[in-house]
Parts: structure tokens; C-alpha cells; sequence
């Protein structure tokens, strides 16, 4: 059994930490939105759902669906889904299911659920759904567990004040129910089990690779150091998030864990064309749907109060608005966003995996309003032109950087 949870037994199959792998990142948007969408502050927590249109829903699911199991057959690493609730932003309440869904549709990448926050759910039942995926899978499956956003804590029964304490304790139920063999008594402060007994408990051993998910928060990157967990930071500020890993690589060894750069997963947004202008022309009303409705809310449901430390609050909103107007500019210093042709989006992808140390690259290429014939073209030409390129820079980014224990 190796310490990063994989079987010894698939050792020789799996890739080493300074592999690049590249994941497709899912949002499975519904995207029939009316012509009068943006009289709503908040396409979040109180979007009316009179607006979804089941039949429409299920012709998206399908179409998402065969995407993802295209991802497979390209080639890619990994198919990430993640997990939100009251919104049009993304369709999936219940990410364990489309990843359910995919199992049969799939045969060699990862299924990645990043994922469900934990103390929105009882943590054994988590436990005891992620076992289910990685042993129907075959040792398939990666999980990141993340906080959750401030929007889901609005229309679910939790009190932002103690979540942090929450999800802390269920992350120690998950792995105590994972590494340890049942049945077992656990008393926490907001769980007891008189008997925490998983089945089926998790193929992989002692189980899946986790990760935490966070926007930069000092507590989020804290405990990943602490547990010897990867990171995923999604939607800061590229400052923010190179702090928020260079903290990880600092801090991992205090707790006896070896940082290696599988740990940290940047994520990038990325569209392929034949040249720059065609990318442009393409992509860019997706992308700006995607950041100026998709991620369309409120200071209000963003942060809630108790969701973070008062000085961690007041961080946030005195930094830029990420979730409304922003120019291509803007866009371009505060995230990993690239357009154009397979060298140029290569070049982009390879700087920002050497600055973040990184190895892992989730790859947001369905964005907003993207019809299916665009998201195909885009995850064909990443799959067939800018991987290959990538990953024969790979020795020299490999010499650059420094070396990921064995």
C-alpha cells in the first residue's frame, strides 16, 4: 500500500508525480435561460426553478454525458464533475451520480468528484458513496472535498458560522472510516457513530487520491498540509492562488508529508482554434456569459455570515469583482485563461504549470452557452495538438523544478 492511497498492486500503471495529466472539467451548465435572465441579481439560491425545463434538461445531460465519455476516448486523464445546489450554473446537486453515469460510458480515465462538501451530508454515507464509485470503477475514482460556496449554505441546514469546524470532523470520519477496518465507535462534536462501519469500503488502498478544494483561504491550505492532502484552488486571483500552493510546499514537511507537484491542480480555461482571431471570434461571448451571468450573485450569498474569519472577510471585499463585469484583460492577469492556437495555448499552459509546481491541470473547455459542436472542436484540438506539445516540454519543466519524491 502506497501513502498517497493507491493500491501497490497498480504501482507499475499509475503515473509519477511529475507526469503531466490533464483532466476535463464539467460543469454541466443548463443554459436556457430567458431573455429577461439578468433582471435577476443572482443566478443562485433564489433563481427561480420555474425557469428549468425538465425535457431541455434531459437533452443537456445527454449531450454533457456524451462529452465526457468523447474526454475518455481522447485521451484525457480524468473527467471532473463537481457538486452545486439552487442554481443554473451547474446541474449537478448529486455529482456522484453523473460519475455513476459515466462508468459504463468509460474505460481508462479517472472519475473525478470534486466534489461534495462533506458537512453538507453525513460523512459516512460520502464514505460509503465513494466506495461504491471506486470499487464499480475498478480503482478509478479521485476525490477533493471542498468547503463549499458561500451560495450553498443558503439553501442548505447548515450554519456557515460552524462549518469549517464541521467539514474538519467529517473529514476525519471519512478517513477513519476509510483507513481503518470497521466496525468502529466514533464521538465528535457533531457526529457519533456507535458503529462507523463502511461498505463497500474503497478499491483503491486505503483509498482514492484526495485533494481539498479552497479559494485561498490560510485554513483550507492549513489542514491539506496537516492531512498530507493535494490542493485545488479555483476562481482567485493567480497571486492568490501561487501563495496559497507555495504555502503548501512550505508547510507539507512540518507535518512529516512530501510535497509533490500531483498535489497541486491549477485550473485552466482554454479555447483551440486555428488561429488567434478564429479562437477569439469563437469563444469569447462564451466566456463572458460564463463569468458575467453564469457566475452572475450577490456580495450577500457569496459571503455569509460566519462563512470566513472576519480577517478573511475583509480580504475578500476589498478584492476585484469576480462575479460580474470583467474585461478580456482583467480576465487574463487574474485567472489562467488562453485562446488560440494549439502553440500558443501550450506555451500558456506549460508557464503556469511550472510557476504553480503543478502537474495536474484541470481543463475547463465548456464554458456558458458553448454549443456541442464547439466544445468538441475544443477538447479534439487540446486532446490531439496542445497535450502532445505539453507533454514533450515535460523533461525540460522536470530539470526546472524541484524534484517530486518517489
Amino acid at each position: 500500500m502506497n501513502v498517497d492511497g493507491t493500491s501497490a498492486g497498480m504501482e507499475d500503471a499509475m503515473p509519477r508525480p511529475d507526469d503531466l495529466q490533464f483532466n476535463m472539467f464539467h460543469f454541466m451548465p443548463y443554459i436556457h435561460l430567458p431573455e429577461d435572465h439578468k433582471k435577476y441579481e443572482s443566478v443562485w439560491v433564489d433563481f427561480p426553478n420555474t425557469i428549468y425545463d425538465p425535457v431541455k434538461g434531459n437533452q443537456l445531460y445527454t449531450r454533457y454525458l456524451r462529452e465526457m465519455a468523447l474526454a475518455d476516448k481522447l485521451g484525457f486523464d480524468g473527467l471532473v464533475v463537481n457538486e452545486h445546489h439552487s442554481t443554473s450554473y451547474s446541474m449537478m446537486p448529486a455529482p456522484s451520480l453523473i460519475a455513476a453515469a459515466l462508468i459504463p460510458q468509460t474505460s481508462r480515465a479517472k472519475l473525478c468528484v470534486f466534489g461534495t462538501p462533506l458537512n453538507l451530508e453525513y460523512p459516512h454515507r460520502v464514505a460509503e458513496e465513494y466506495g461504491m464509485l471506486d470499487v464499480m470503477s475498478g480503482g478509478r475514482l479521485e476525490v477533493a472535498l471542498p468547503l463549499g460556496t458561500g451560495m450553498e449554505y443558503w439553501v442548505n441546514p447548515i450554519n456557515p458560522a460552524t462549518a469549517r469546524a464541521r467539514f474538519r470532523e467529517s473529514i476525519d470520519i471519512l478517513l477513519k472510516a476509510w483507513r481503518e477496518d470497521g466496525p468502529l465507535a466514533y464521538e465528535g462534536d457533531f457526529y457519533t457513530y456507535r458503529y462507523l462501519n463502511v461498505w463497500p469500503k474503497p478499491y483503491q488502498k486505503p483509498h482514492p487520491k484526495m485533494y481539498l478544494v479552497g479559494t485561498g483561504s490560510p485554513e483550507t491550505v492549513q489542514l491539506a498540509a496537516e492531512l498530507g492532502l493535494g490542493y485545488s484552488s479555483v476562481f482567485v486571483p493567480i497571486s492568490k492562488q501561487m501563495q496559497a500552493f507555495a504555502d503548501l510546499r512550505e508547510r507539507s514537511p512540518s507535518y512529516g508529508h512530501t510535497f509533490t507537484r500531483d498535489k497541486a491542480i491549477i485550473g485552466i480555461m482554454a479555447y483551440v482554434a486555428e488561429t488567434k482571431e478564429k479562437a477569439e471570434q469563437e469563444w469569447m461571448e462564451h466566456l463572458f456569459f460564463f463569468f458575467k451571468d453564469a457566475l452572475r450573485t450577490t456580495p450577500r450569498y457569496l459571503v455569509p455570515p460566519g462563512y470566513v474569519t472576519p480577517a478573511e472577510f475583509r480580504k475578500r471585499i476589498s478584492g476585484p469583482n469576480l462575479h460580474g463585469e470583467l474585461t478580456w484583460e482583467g480576465l487574463t492577469e487574474q485567472f489562467f485563461v488562453v485562446c488560440g492556437t494549439p502553440d500558443m495555448v501550450a506555451e500558456s499552459i506549460a508557464a503556469w504549470s511550472e510557476q504553480a509546481h503543478s502537474s495536474r491541470i484541470n481543463c475547463f473547455l465548456h464554458l456558458g452557452t458553448m454549443p456541442h459542436w464547439m466544445t468538441v472542436k475544443n477538447m479534439t484540438l487540446f486532446a490531439e495538438e496542445v497535450i502532445p506539445r505539453l507533454r514533450s516540454k515535460a523533461p525540460d519543466m522536470r530539470q526546472s523544478l524541484p524534484q517530486a519524491a518517489e
